[in-house]
């Protein structure tokens, strides 16, 4: 398909305003949509709210002159919806407006679209073309994709480290190893998040809260790995259960007293019936997914991260290494696990992002498939 510079800036346009629905919208998709006749932009929308109109719905409640649609075209970075949810069908609303084009970056794999939409389009005389900055879209899109199509959260791993890769000294304190810029960062980050997950040794030497501050458009659950629910009913997370949600994910073995206690300070319980703790966390990451979680970043010690990695679980990474050193070789590192015998089977990153915050070198970006 050969297109237009003015058909690619739109749909540039269209995938920088579906950005801007980040954190509110999931576990809907992100998208935007642009309206243009004879090379002059007419309407831009966005997906702004979960339960909220749609980009293209939105796109075209902002035209006052209706015959301006007639012949337009509309640039969406996903097909358009055809079935009726939370909203109408903004393939509907396409076909009363008028428009004559549509321009998709990507099909919609959720099972209720998956072409429907753009199939009824063509069928009713639309001019339909799909992939144009396909690849944009699909990155834009990864953690809603991962959701359809593997029935998981994207999941994302944030660790901070001194220059000489260390999380903790040998006594174990780590407070704090990063500066006041990266945690400002990172409390974004938990702002647009689903879940946040800690594993019980963290819970315990950090006592942390695990909260956005200040808040964000999402509100985290705050999720513990333990395998005996002996999460302290009078650690911050307990303690704060009521106003914010926690979840301990906890094995069959768990002491119901445990459990018992911990439900009774407003925690939920999650156990699992699997002995092997690789089965179980595959299993609470598809109970996740069922929950329709989208995002879920974990905060988790060098046991965690490193059994997530050697499960294939992290698409993502964010690091904050401060310019310190500590030594020692029993002090922590970020990620434990089996870990990998070949450098040649290291985990990349797919075009990183580097940036300095005030001392502290930020790196983040997402990993290729092994």
């Amino acid at each position: 398909m050969n297109y237009s510079e003015f058909d690619h800036e739109c749909m540039r346009l269209a995938l920088e305003l579906a950005a801007q629905g980040r954190g509110r919208v999931e576990p809907n998709p992100l998208v935007g949509c642009v309206l243009a006749r004879d090379g002059q932009v007419l309407a831009r929308g966005w997906h702004r709210q979960f339960g909220g109109p749609h980009a293209e719905a939105d796109a075209l409640s902002q035209v006052s002159d209706r015959s301006l649609l007639v012949g337009a075209t509309a640039y969406s970075t996903l097909e358009p919806c055809c079935h009726y949810g939370k909203t109408p069908p903004c393939t509907d609303a396409l076909l009363s407006a008028g428009v004559r084009r549509v321009v998709a970056a990507l099909r919609d794999p959720f099972p209720q679209v998956d072409g429907g939409g753009l199939a009824q389009l063509a069928a009713a005389g639309v001019q339909v073309e799909v992939g144009l900055l396909e690849a944009e879209s699909r990155e834009l899109n990864a953690p809603y994709l991962m959701l359809i199509e593997q029935a998981r959260p994207w999941t994302i791993a944030k660790w901070a480290m001194t220059l000489d890769g260390k999380t903790a000294t040998t006594c174990g304190d780590s407070q704090w190893i990063s500066n006041e810029s990266s945690r400002a960062v990172v409390h974004e980050l938990r702002g647009r998040m689903d879940a946040i997950v800690a594993g019980r040794g963290t819970a315990e030497r950090d006592d942390p809260l695990l909260t956005a501050r200040p808040p964000g458009p999402r509100t985290a659950t705050r999720i513990v790995l333990d395998s005996h629910a002996s999460l302290s009913p009078a650690s911050q997370l307990a303690r704060t259960a009521r106003e914010t949600p926690v979840l301990v994910a906890a094995g069959p073995q768990a002491d119901p007293a445990n459990v018992a206690a911990l439900q009774s300070s407003g925690c939920e319980v999650w156990q699992d019936a699997a002995l092997d703790p690789f089965a179980r966390l595959a299993n609470l990451w598809r109970e996740l997914g069922r929950r329709r979680f989208t995002n879920i970043l974990v905060e988790g010690g060098s046991q965690l991260l490193g059994s997530l990695f050697d499960a294939q679980l992290v698409d993502e990474v964010h690091v904050f290494m401060a310019p310190k050193l500590i030594g020692g070789q029993q002090a922590r590192s970020p990620v434990g696990g089996f870990g990998l015998e070949r450098m040649a089977a290291a985990r990349q990153l797919i075009a990183p992002v580097i940036e300095e915050l005030d001392g502290d070198v930020y790196i983040r970006g997402r990993l290729a498939r092994p």
